[in-house]
């Protein structure tokens, strides 16, 4: 039989490895320690573990699996369900940890577990080179990129997890290992869409590119004008090059409708070709915001800084499009003409070029072929009844099935969606379990995606 969890005995060694950089339910500095981005999430773990090297990710470990404490990871807290805390467990905090050492001549960089995209791109900035991040600043970069990366240069260099080089992993019995094409291979395929089910990554290398500058930016236009303006981002889809990555949907306008919305990113040299793209966008309607032009990537990333409020309540639901046909565009206006609240959001990510020409089976990243991840954000104000906007979200993500692909991003999916999660990976599922029951047999980690451990779910 199992013995329950002893946390005051944890909480005694913690408290000596690290003294007030543990906390406890009665410190003072504990409720802004689990407060996260999205206000629905009320969570009540045990004690914070705020570690500011690798050797106290791996004492934290240790004590942990000594003591039988769930355990869970924070960085930038930005996964919508909650999931960098849990109830009565241990959260191991690397928000300390940000330290960015850039290599120019190597094109390389390297980055501490808590480094947000916020922080490697401002290291960045004044080498004029970039890392392949999402589309938001607050994001830790380790938790995007284990799980997927969608982002503005996904055309040209692919998803986040694509450039990565090389991962330090506190592995669950507190080995510490560096995972890389010829060092634990096995791990370095896993981590690369298999999220933090293996271990804690305590630092990460990753290709660097050069790029002074990109040609980005939005174009906002009236609802009425929503289907010619899907209709024209499908079409410019079609002959897109990898230079030219385009995200659209639909944002909350200032009188309280919906705008749509197309946010170009051309990372090419040659700025009169990405001019012509943009041309050919504003043609589409009129535009009732027309703001492009050359933009440090920094900047590039400040544009979704302020449409996600901290502390408003979010929903999440995902699918994968394989196209955007003409009843895809008919779920989505009509989504946007019935959404719920004055907050909420659609946003379509643009899968194609450089990140579709890897080969499936090479990361466990389980979909390779072009495609759209539509993102349906219900978003309501604290104290607001729920029910509305989550039947708003779970109705877009309804009609949207039939028209999707089997799976979803496994960032985005829901904790109660295990089906769907085993359905993302594809053929790679079976050796993902794998390496799951090999580097964490006693199923310490429950990240995103949570992996099974046992033979009969495989």
């Amino acid at each position: 039989m199992t013995s329950a969890p002893t946390v005051s005995h944890a909480a005694d060694l913690l408290r000596e490895l690290l003294g007030d950089r543990l906390l406890q339910p009665a410190d003072v500095d504990f409720p802004a320690a689990v407060t996260v981005w999205n206000g629905a999430v009320d969570r009540a773990p045990a004690m914070i573990a705020r570690c500011r090297d690798v050797g106290e990710v791996a004492a934290v470990l240790r004590v942990a699996r000594r003591c039988r404490l769930p355990l869970t990871v924070r960085v930038g807290g930005h996964d919508w369900a909650g999931r960098a805390l849990r109830d009565g467990g241990l959260v191991l905090d690397l928000t300390g940890m940000r330290e960015v050492e850039v290599d120019p001549a190597a094109g390389t960089v390297t980055v501490a577990g808590g480094v947000t995209a916020a922080d490697v791109v401002a290291a960045l900035r004044p080498y004029d080179l970039v890392v392949a991040t999402g589309v938001v600043r607050a994001v830790g970069l380790a938790g995007l990129t284990l799980a997927g990366g969608y982002g503005p240069l996904c055309g040209r260099h692919g998803l986040a997890l694509d450039n990565l080089l090389a991962a330090e992993v506190v592995l669950a019995d507190g080995r510490r290992v560096v995972a890389d094409p010829t060092h634990e291979p096995e791990l370095f395929w896993a981590l690369r869409g298999g999220g933090g089910n293996f271990g804690v990554v305590t630092r990460l290398t990753y290709r660097a590119h050069r790029l002074p500058a990109a040609l980005a930016g939005m174009v906002m236009f009236a609802l009425d004008e929503a289907v010619d303006v899907l209709r024209g981002y499908r079409d410019l889809l079609a002959d897109a090059p990898d230079e030219l990555t385009v995200m659209a949907g639909f944002l909350p306008g200032p009188q309280g409708e919906p705008l749509v919305f197309v946010c170009p990113v051309h990372s090419g040299a040659d700025p009169a070709a990405g001019q012509r793209h943009v041309d050919r966008i504003r043609a589409w309607g009129t535009p009732l915001v027309d703001q492009v032009a050359p933009l440090p990537y920094e900047d590039v990333l400040r544009m979704f800084d302020d449409g996600m409020v901290d502390g408003n309540h979010y929903l999440l639901r995902t699918r994968w499009l394989p196209e955007l046909t003409d009843d895809a565009v008919e779920v989505l206006v009509d989504a946007a003409r019935r959404v719920s609240s004055p907050y909420s959001a659609i946003a379509l990510h643009h899968f194609h070029g450089a990140a579709s020409r890897i080969g499936v089976t090479d990361t466990a990243f389980g979909l390779r072929a072009d495609h759209l991840l539509a993102e349906v954000i219900a978003v309501w104000a604290p104290g607001d009844e729920p029910g509305a906007h989550r039947d708003w979200a779970e109705r877009t993500s309804a009609a949207l099935a039939p028209l999707a692909l089997p799976g979803g991003y496994p960032n985005l999916l829901a904790p109660d969606e295990t089906d769907r999660v085993r359905l993302a990976y594809g053929g790679n599922w079976e050796r993902l379990c794998r390496a799951k029951r090999r580097y964490d047999p006693r199923g310490v980690f429950s990240a995103v995606p949570t992996l099974p451990v046992t033979d009969d779910e495989e």
